[in-house]
């Protein structure tokens, strides 16, 4: 197994980072003092993007930097100019001095801007930075002020790691929200059980995202399946690799409902068929166009999509828990690549959580139905033991029919440690342990169509962040975000506990951070205030990213245990409540509003 070649499989060019050098204008001496301290500055903080930083698809970040410094307006559209021909999607101004505010600031109402203040005492840039930031307030313009803790001498092209910490933050985020800007979201189906996560509501994706809405409708998978519109040499490849490398777990269903072994060969061939079918929906395949299928080889440039199976799909057909399982998963027969953002059901609401978390940390999602919480008494009722550790204090039971990525069982390691990685570090035994470590089981006997669901429990001691977008009437959008760790529990209790909701399926026992108040007074807490039933879950604790995104995108926090110490977003919310920051963040979205509406 080898690792994909590094491509951009969306239409339109990855953004990169603008980087305005902004300076004194005045002539006879100032300026010219400034040009070169001013200029380092702007190469500095590139050299620090462009060698930190990776898209999630792997290719490098660029850096665009203003061909000049920026002393006035003429300067200032010039740039604008250039990082428009570039591609640019985020700003960030750099200066070491004073310079004219309203003459120099980035004004694009949809450009994500940061201003990195140089902390120094000959010219000191925090006078600009404060001044600037004013403007882009009073403009209706946010942006983020950047600005380090120690004085610097001028001419130190340094860059103090809480500088660095902010400008990496600020980026990654900017970078999502311009990856997502103009991408598909596909439904592959429509409402699910009654699932109101999966109503797509346009007005979010267009006005909160900047994404359009795509449909089809699940009998396009009936149509491509019989008419052959696949790649047929790579379906044999793909079908070889599954029997391969994807063991078979216990059939628990009664005799009277077991599948034939017939049936159940037959199901493999429609699962692997709906693999294929479904990535080629979202980014469309050239294959398609020579065998005559120039429309079907187009996709639909999604981002992310959304399967809705059940009931529609499952009741008759094998369900989707192979297809959402492997795509959302770093690899395949093809290799170690990308994972795709596969909801399941179409929650198309935890489908945008996965694609955040993906875009913030380049590695792939879990997707799991935030099912149960185990108190320690319950626990000791059910199988005599008390629950220790972490876990002494309850845990949450993630778990759903089968769909999580195989990268969620922890099987990858940084430092010896289970991890969840970017794909382009992945290693080939690394990929083997994930699908050893994975039993694909009958499907239940709910899903009346069959298929395979995925059967592992995910490694203790991976630092992970559980979120989950929500839609409210009368307020839009809100994000909830619970960072912790998974727990491993001793063989004999965790038999017991995932007898009585599903053995077939994966778990991940989830311990959230406690902060002793609000929704985070314990474990219970947390789970009883979870607005969905399911959650998208993230390798590392990337809940300040989250809230910087969140920003940028006007969606309030309702919901976190992220140290205020952490929480970076634009100067402009302090303005609505400095003492008071979840309120703030409430009032600063509802007066801004969505950033594409």
């Amino acid at each position: 197994m080898h690792t994909a070649p590094l491509v951009n499989r969306m239409q339109g060019d990855m953004p990169k980072i603008g980087i305005r050098p902004v300076i004194d204008g005045r002539r006879g001496g100032i300026r010219e003092s400034l040009e070169e301290p001013t200029m380092n500055m702007a190469k500095a903080c590139a050299q620090l993007l462009s060698q930190t930083l990776r898209h999630a698809n792997g290719l490098p970040v660029e850096c665009v930097i203003a061909d000049t410094t920026i002393g006035g307006v003429t300067e200032a559209a010039r740039a604008a100019d250039k990082f428009r021909k570039e591609g640019v999607g985020v700003t960030i101004t750099v200066t070491p001095s004073w310079c004219y505010p309203m003459e120099t600031i980035d004004t694009d109402p949809l450009m994500p801007k940061a201003i990195w203040g140089f902390n120094g005492t000959e010219r000191p840039g925090a006078v600009y930075l404060a001044s600037a930031l004013g403007a882009h307030n009073q403009k209706g313009l946010p942006a983020f002020s950047i600005y380090g803790k120690d004085v610097q001498d001028i001419g130190d092209s340094s860059i103090p790691e809480d500088v660095q910490d902010k400008l990496l933050r600020f980026a990654k985020a900017g970078l999502a929200l311009a990856t997502m800007r103009g991408k598909s979201y596909l439904a592959l189906g429509t409402v699910s059980m009654g699932i109101a996560g999966c109503i797509v509501d346009e007005t979010f994706f267009q006005d909160y995202l900047g994404m359009r809405n795509e449909y089809v409708d699940m009998s396009e998978f009936v149509r491509r399946m019989e008419r052959d519109i696949y790649d047929k040499e790579e379906y044999e490849r793909a079908l070889s690799w599954t029997k391969e490398n994807c063991h078979i777990g216990a059939d628990v269903n009664s005799e009277a409902l077991k599948r034939t072994s017939e049936q159940k060969e037959q199901d493999w061939e429609v699962v692997v068929k709906m693999t294929l079918i479904a990535r080629d929906l979202m980014i469309g395949n050239p294959k398609l166009a020579e065998m005559g299928f120039e429309e079907e080889a187009m996709g639909h440039n999604a981002l992310a999509a959304g399967f809705q199976g059940q009931r529609a799909w499952t009741d008759h057909y094998p369900n989707g828990d192979f297809m959402e399982a492997i795509l959302t998963s770093s690899f395949d027969w093809n290799g170690i690549r990308e994972p795709y953002m596969l909801a399941t059901e179409n929650d198309n609401l935890n489908a945008v959580t996965m694609l955040f978390g993906h875009l913030l940390t380049n590695s792939a999602q879990i997707f799991a139905d935030v099912r149960t919480y185990w108190s320690p008494e319950a626990v000791k009722r059910v199988t005599g033991q008390a629950l220790t550790g972490a876990a002494a204090g309850g845990v949450i039971h993630l778990i759903n029919s089968g769909p999580a990525a195989l990268d969620g069982t922890g099987e990858q390691t940084i430092n010896g440690k289970p991890a969840m990685k970017p794909f382009w570090d992945i290693t080939e035994k690394e990929v083997k342990q994930c699908l050893d470590a994975t039993l694909w089981c009958p499907a239940v006997d709910f899903f009346r169509g069959g298929g395979y669901s995925t059967d592992f429990t995910t490694r203790g001691d991976m630092p992970m962040t559980m979120a989950r977008i929500n839609v409210m009437k009368g307020l839009g959008p809100v994000l909830q975000i619970a960072e912790g760790y998974s727990v491993e529990l001793p063989s004999e209790v965790h038999d017991i506990l995932d007898q009585r909701s599903n053995p077939t399926w994966p778990t991940t026992w989830f311990v959230p951070n406690l902060t002793g108040k609000g929704a985070f007074q314990d474990v219970y807490t947390v789970m009883n205030h979870w607005g969905s039933n399911h959650c998208a879950v993230s390798y590392g604790h990337i809940g300040a990213d989250l809230i910087t995104l969140a920003s940028m995108l006007r969606i309030p926090v309702c919901m976190h245990n992220i140290p205020n110490e952490r929480v970076f977003r634009p100067s402009a919310w302090t303005a609505f409540g400095v003492d008071e920051p979840v309120g703030a963040d409430y009032r600063a979205c509802a007066a801004l509003g969505p950033l594409y509406g």
